[in-house]
């Protein structure tokens, strides 16, 4: 049995774990850090490309995301943005298509001309495209299977030559060669599995595996839903319960869509809205998705987990009451079953079909199947004492040099902004050095520069679509009475009628 010795140890090689490695290997002056990953190789789990939609999420076309979160998020994704740029990753692990969220029908339409005019000085970049600029940048939004436009109004906010897509998982491994080329001794152990974690008598803490004992003065545990099976087994977290949430997607046969193709999210659920995505794995193949799925394992397409679902969920009166506040929901229970439907052999490309047609009206059957071994799992987590569900992501900070992360989406965006948090946190704990004004200079922009022309010049063609919809009303949108109405209709309060 061999006995390891580091300043920091990280459990999990997955994005979250690699990038903190990365970061503490270049701005500080740690000089030792162990990276535990209980799988034959670096992030085969939530950051391997085929379990996520590959999206950098900005936040310029996340309809569930506020003005506030979205300057937030805009840091942090940029971050990833200048590392790839940095280290030369173009059309290897960072990649550019246009990219946009489509409207459709009058009040979709209404709330997303409003939506630009709140979002477009934070991003300065997006464009309004009218039905007439759709059918030349993404025609297959337009035209339905007869090969007519769609009767809806249909607008889109988007943005053409900016970084879109990642490959997680070849970010994740970079992340580790990178590292190691720093002045920090850094170690990977994979195949190596931790089974507890216990404080030191001494100093630290004590990280046991089958074959090996590491001890470590901090430990930061980013396992996915797994980091909060290791914090309750230490006493830790255990006012959370985790939901994990399974997201499966579709496949078309070939490239349908030009970019990434947003939808409205639908402000009363708690998961993302459904949206089409060229596929990196695929040749550029459009990938629809994701659904989401309830499911009683901690991680998909790997054996086992089953138990380690139910310690973790720690069921009882307040997280039966949690489930109900959510079951209650119409719009949740609604979208719960549908998506249900979408997993059932044969029947689902069926289901499917109708909310994939509000993307793309002429899509047919034969053109996608469902994808099977893509889709990972989220960790949702549920607040006991609260009996909600949290959105975003979660940590426990013991406050004794010991870290829970449980990052679902958009962890992997902000995967360089969330080890930045726990880099502070780590090097103030150790007494150590972080070199700030490196580690701004090469992995954030500083503040953001607004042009007002171009913002000007789009918020014109706002008031000329606007104008359009208020046209088309005039012209079709007629009220038609015959015969006289009820005089007593006036006089009775509409909630007695």
């Amino acid at each position: 049995m061999g006995v390891k010795n580091f300043e920091v140890i990280i459990v999990g090689a997955g994005i979250s774990g690699t990038a903190l490695a990365y970061e503490l290997a270049r701005y500080t002056d740690i000089k030792s850090i162990g990276i535990i990953e209980k799988y034959e190789d670096i992030a085969t789990l939530n950051s391997c490309a085929s379990s996520n939609s590959q999206t950098i999420h900005v936040g310029d076309i996340e309809t569930n995301y506020t003005l506030q979160k979205a300057a937030i998020t805009k840091r942090t994704a940029k971050m990833v943005e200048k590392y790839c740029l940095r280290h030369h990753y173009q059309n290897e692990i960072i990649f550019s298509h246009q990219k946009m969220t489509l409207g459709v029908g009058t009040k979709e339409v209404e709330f997303l001309l409003h939506r630009y005019e709140e979002f477009s000085e934070l991003f300065p970049y997006l464009e309004v495209w009218n039905k007439e600029k759709l059918k030349e940048l993404e025609p297959r939004v337009v035209f339905d299977e007869e090969g007519n436009e769609r009767k809806e109004e249909i607008v889109a906010i988007g943005a053409k030559n900016q970084w879109t897509t990642v490959d997680y998982q070849k970010l994740s491994i970079s992340f580790i060669q990178n590292a190691k080329k720093e002045n920090a001794e850094l170690e990977l152990f994979l195949n190596t599995k931790v089974e507890n974690i216990q404080k030191s008598k001494k100093r630290g803490y004590v990280v046991k595996t089958k074959n090996n004992t590491f001890y470590a003065d901090f430990v930061v545990v980013d396992a996915g839903a797994h980091s909060l099976f290791l914090a309750h087994q230490m006493g830790f977290g255990l006012n959370l319960g985790c939901l994990p949430i399974a997201g499966s997607f579709y496949m078309t046969n070939e490239k349908i869509l030009n970019g990434k193709v947003y939808m409205i999210q639908n402000p009363k659920l708690p998961f993302a809205a459904l949206h089409g995505d060229p596929d990196v794995l695929a040749g550029g193949n459009t990938r629809f998705g994701p659904t989401a799925l309830m499911l009683p394992k901690l991680e998909r397409y790997k054996k086992g987990t089953f138990l380690d679902f139910f310690k973790t969920l720690r069921f009882d009166k307040n997280i039966a009451m949690a489930l109900w506040k959510l079951l209650k929901e119409r719009d949740i229970r609604g979208y719960i079953f549908k998506n249900f439907l979408f997993e059932l052999p044969f029947f689902n490309k069926y289901f499917f079909l109708k909310d994939a047609r509000k993307i793309v009206p002429s899509l047919k059957l034969d053109e996608f199947r469902y994808a099977k071994g893509f889709g990972g799992v989220r960790p949702q987590v549920l607040n006991k004492d609260e009996q909600r569900l949290l959105l975003g992501e979660a940590s426990v900070y013991t406050g004794e040099g010991l870290i829970f992360n449980m990052t679902p989406s958009p962890g992997a965006t902000s995967c360089l902004g969330n080890a930045e948090r726990d880099l502070r946190y780590i090097v103030k704990y150790l007494g150590k050095n972080f070199d700030e004004a490196k580690f701004n200079d090469e992995l954030t922009d500083g503040e953001y520069c607004v042009l007002p022309e171009p913002i000007a010049s789009q918020k014109a063609i706002v008031n000329l679509i606007r104008a359009e919809i208020q046209r088309t009303q005039e012209k079709y949108l007629k009220d038609i009475h015959q015969g006289k109405p009820d005089a007593d209709f006036w006089d009775k309060p509409h909630s007695k009628i």
